[in-house]
């Protein structure tokens, strides 16, 4: 059940109040945000104070303090989490989503219904934080697939994503499938998405990938997947397909400026986010230079 203003400010210290009220006198921030995997090493203070000292407006949680399992991590336990909405809340920050590890491409009916009710988890936890969204993935890199699907994986991803959606409406969040991994093209995304059927399910339009993974052009993509796209996962990078090599925005060939108008065209209201991949490639620029840097680079980009 989402909170009212009224009961929202009683909840409130006299200190977090007041930081609330301040920050709705300020200026509207741009709408940029990071995702956690770029800072593992970080606590929940140290993600909120610099997303607020470097005008973020909000933060994408994939994993806190080295455990992708944010669900059992203590900063969300009941007795523990109505304090750190009110901490985020303070700093005038929203959640952009919570993202999961869930990949809907398992066929064994005992591993498929432990990845549905692992995102489950997550969609509780998304709809505790007031968070809109919850990623899940189709494929995972080691499951093996061809790069183009079978129909019927595509037939048990859109099942899995019509069913998390189910579970999702009434809890008043929207699951979304990344373009990751298998699931690149357009044309296989808009497949999966008309067969989910569910006003609950879009897209996490991972930008990158589509581009560096699926040779599309952004504005093709944008119009190809326009009904869907809820939040964007943005990042550079410097090579080839299947030899790329991570680096700050605006240094690589991943055309990110044309990616935002892109989505700009199309009246996009969601969050610009970066992802930078630290727990997945610790040599990567640490998060105190790499999510400055995309903040200030990406604002050039809005204005």
């Amino acid at each position: 059940m989402r909170t009212t203003r009224r009961e929202f400010a009683k909840g409130l210290s006299g200190a977090a109040l007041g930081a609330a009220f301040a920050h709705a006198k300020e200026p509207a921030r741009l709408p940029i945000a990071f995702s956690t995997l770029g800072c593992p090493g970080w606590d929940m203070q140290q993600i909120l104070n610099f997303a607020e000292q470097h005008g973020f407006a909000a933060i994408e949680f994939r994993g806190l303090e080295g455990s992708l399992d944010l669900p059992s991590h203590p900063a969300f336990a009941a007795e523990r989490i109505a304090q750190t909405k009110r901490e985020i809340l303070s700093r005038g920050l929203g959640v952009a989503c919570v993202s999961s590890s869930a990949s809907l491409h398992e066929s064994d009916a005992e591993k498929r219904s432990r990845t549905l009710a692992d995102a489950q988890r997550f969609i509780d936890l998304a709809s505790s934080l007031d968070a809109p969204y919850v990623r899940v993935f189709g494929s995972s890199p080691d499951s093996g697939h061809p790069v183009s699907p079978s129909d019927d994986l595509k037939m048990r991803v859109a099942a899995g994503l019509h069913e998390l959606g189910d579970y999702a409406g009434p809890r008043k969040v929207t699951v979304i499938i990344e373009s990751h991994d298998d699931f690149t093209a357009s044309a296989t995304l808009t497949d999966v998405l008309h067969r989910a059927d569910s006003k609950s399910v879009g897209l996490l339009w991972d930008a990158h990938h589509t581009f560096a993974e699926s040779s599309e052009d952004p504005k093709f993509t944008v119009r190809q997947l326009r009904p869907w796209i809820r939040h964007t996962h943005l990042k550079d990078s410097v090579g080839k397909a299947g030899d790329r090599k991570y680096v700050l925005t605006g240094r690589g060939n991943v055309p990110i400026k044309e990616q935002i108008e892109a989505l700009r065209s199309i009246d996009y209201k969601g969050f610009y986010c970066f992802e930078w991949e630290k727990v997945w490639h610790p040599d990567l620029e640490d998060p105190e230079i790499a999510i400055a840097d995309y903040a200030r680079v990406v604002a050039d980009y809005l204005r």
